[in-house]
């Protein structure tokens, strides 16, 4: 199957009624347990939008389920939210459900036909590497050189809506990405993987993904920034690195003021 055909597949299963059911089941979780919030949205630009972010929180990141309900909550569902995701999420018994709930294969094609045809897509630019980066480093913007998601807002004529979220890597202790045992044991070839992280957490301490440790109940906020009109603010060919650098800058300025709100870890 190619991949337009499999974006047309994909987006045509959402599902708004589940995803509503998903929202009312997620949203004691969220609000209680994470305390979330998402700030910002009142600036959200209508049709098609790219909302570019930070990932945290490992194997339990909470960031597309937090800005979803917000989303949700705000806008209700006639606009659906889709999130550029790993083929791993695509198989298995419960592909078909995460495909209903607006989760689409990343790749170039998905992206664009996602966004023309005015959903809102979510992409994490770091991938594993920004989910998975040390808690010394939670409050740093980091995509390790990836600037596609550049190329994906220009291809498809939407705006860049970048947001930023704390507290994800409070979750558990992130101790390291563990990029030289993952390439050690050859992850990147056998899952298409380059890092195989190393955290302390709840119950089991010490955990290279295996035993799987509880999250703690860390607040999570989420800030919505301004839309960027790439065209507009750089011109009919701007350069990739110069409109990636200014993303980034923003939401780096925007994390740093997330910090300076907080008071402790976990608590928030």
């Amino acid at each position: 199957m190619g991949a337009r055909e499999a974006t047309r597949g994909d987006t045509a299963k959402w599902d708004p009624q589940l995803v509503e059911r998903t929202m009312s089941v997620l949203r004691p979780f969220l609000r209680l347990y994470h305390r979330s919030e998402v700030r910002g949205l009142e600036s959200f630009p209508h049709g098609g939008a790219l909302v570019v972010s930070n990932h945290s929180g490992g194997l339990f990141a909470m960031d597309v389920p937090i800005f979803a309900l917000g989303f949700y909550d705000t806008f209700g569902y006639d606009r659906p939210v889709y999130t550029l995701s790993h083929d791993m999420l695509m198989t298995g018994p419960t592909a078909d459900f995460f495909i209903r709930n607006g989760f689409i294969r990343a790749n170039a094609a998905n992206a664009e036909q996602a966004l023309r045809s005015g959903g809102v897509v979510v992409v994490f630019p770091g991938g594993d590497y920004d989910v998975y980066r040390p808690t010394l480093q939670e409050n740093r913007i980091d995509f390790d050189g990836r600037t596609g998601y550049v190329k994906a807002a220009l291809n498809a004529g939407v705006p860049i809506v970048p947001a930023v979220a704390i507290g994800g890597q409070e979750s558990q202790l992130y101790l390291s990405r563990g990029t030289g045992l993952a390439k050690l044991l050859r992850l990147d070839k056998i899952l298409r993987s380059k890092v195989l992280p190393i955290s302390f957490g709840f119950p089991f301490g010490l955990s290279a993904v295996l035993p799987v440790n509880v999250p703690l109940p860390t607040k999570i906020v989420t800030q919505v920034l301004e839309p960027i009109d790439i065209a507009e603010q750089f011109g009919a060919e701007p350069d990739i690195d110069a409109v990636d650098a200014y993303v980034r800058r923003v939401m780096q300025q925007a994390l740093d003021e997330l910090a300076k709100e907080r008071r402790l870890p976990v608590i928030g």
